[in-house]
C-alpha cells in the first residue's frame, strides 16, 4: 500500500485569491468556496490532497472560523470530506458515487438538450461557437487549467440558455465531482475528444434535431465515463465500490 501523502494546498499551485467581494463573512466564505471549487476543476487541488485551516486562513487573510464555514459548504456538496483528528482533505469519490453522478448527468442532461432544441436562438449558437472557439484555442496553447474549465463549462453554459438557475448551479455541482472523478480514476478522454463531441452538440442543436441532440450528449457521457477506469478501481479494492476511500 502506498504511504499516503501529506499535501497542503499552498504546497501546490496557489489557490486564486480574488480581490474582497465584500468585508463579511460571507463574501470572505464565498470567495473561499468559489478558490477551491475552481483549483478543483482547474485539476490544481487533487483527490486526498490534506486542506489545512491555518494555511488557507493565510491566504485569504481571514480567521479560521471563516475557513470552516468555507469547508463545511464544500463538505455539503462533496468536495471536501472532514474526519475527526484528520481535518479536511479534498474528497475522494468511490466507484458507486462516480456511477450515480454520471447517471444523473445522463438524466438532466438528456432532459437539456431535448428542451434547448426547441427553444435555442442563433444568438445561443453564436454564443456556443465562440465557446467551442475558446476550447479550440486552449487545447492548441496546452493550457490544460483553461481547457479543462472551458470544457467543463461548456455543460453549464447550455443549461444556463434554458434560463434555468437551479439546474445551471446543479450541474456545475455535479461537474466539480466529475472533476475529481476523472482525477481518481485517471480519465484516458482526451480534450480533442470532448471538443470534437461538444461541435457536433451544437451542430444538432443548431439544427433544431432534439433527437440528434439527446443521443450525442448521451453518447459522449458514456464515452467519457467509459474513459474512467472504474472496474479496475474494483478488482484493487473492492471496498472502493461500496463507498470507501481507499
Amino acid at each position: 500500500m502506498r504511504p499516503e501523502r501529506e499535501r497542503n494546498v499552498v504546497d501546490l499551485p496557489k489557490l486564486r485569491r480574488k480581490p474582497a467581494l465584500a468585508a463579511n463573512d460571507i463574501g470572505s466564505t464565498e470567495r473561499i468556496v468559489e478558490s477551491i471549487t475552481t483549483a478543483i476543476v482547474e485539476r490544481r487541488l487533487t483527490p486526498g490532497t490534506k486542506l489545512a485551516e491555518q494555511k488557507i486562513a493565510d491566504i485569504f487573510k481571514v480567521s479560521r472560523t471563516i475557513v470552516r464555514q468555507a469547508l463545511n459548504r464544500l463538505s455539503r456538496d462533496k468536495l471536501v470530506t472532514l474526519e475527526p483528528a484528520r481535518g479536511a482533505r479534498v474528497a475522494q469519490p468511490s466507484v458507486e458515487e462516480a456511477r450515480q453522478v454520471f447517471e444523473v448527468r445522463h438524466m438532466l442532461e438528456s432532459a437539456l438538450m431535448r428542451k434547448l432544441a426547441a427553444r435555442i436562438t442563433r444568438e445561443q449558437v453564436a454564443e456556443l461557437r465562440a465557446h467551442l472557439s475558446a476550447e479550440r484555442t486552449s487545447i492548441q496553447r496546452a493550457d490544460v487549467p483553461g481547457r479543462t474549465r472551458l470544457l467543463t463549462d461548456f455543460h453549464v453554459v447550455l443549461a444556463a440558455m434554458l434560463g434555468n438557475h437551479t439546474l445551471a448551479q446543479l450541474l456545475a455541482d455535479l461537474l466539480s465531482r466529475c472533476s475529481l472523478i476523472a482525477l481518481m480514476y485517471q480519465s484516458a478522454h482526451s480534450a480533442e475528444h470532448s471538443l470534437a463531441e461538444h461541435a457536433a452538440i451544437v451542430d444538432a442543436l443548431e439544427n433544431r434535431d432534439a433527437r440528434a441532440a439527446q443521443r450525442l450528449m448521451d453518447a459522449h457521457l458514456r464515452s467519457v465515463e467509459r474513459s474512467l477506469h472504474l472496474e479496475a478501481a474494483l478488482r484493487i479494492s473492492p471496498l472502493q465500490g461500496r463507498g470507501r476511500t481507499p
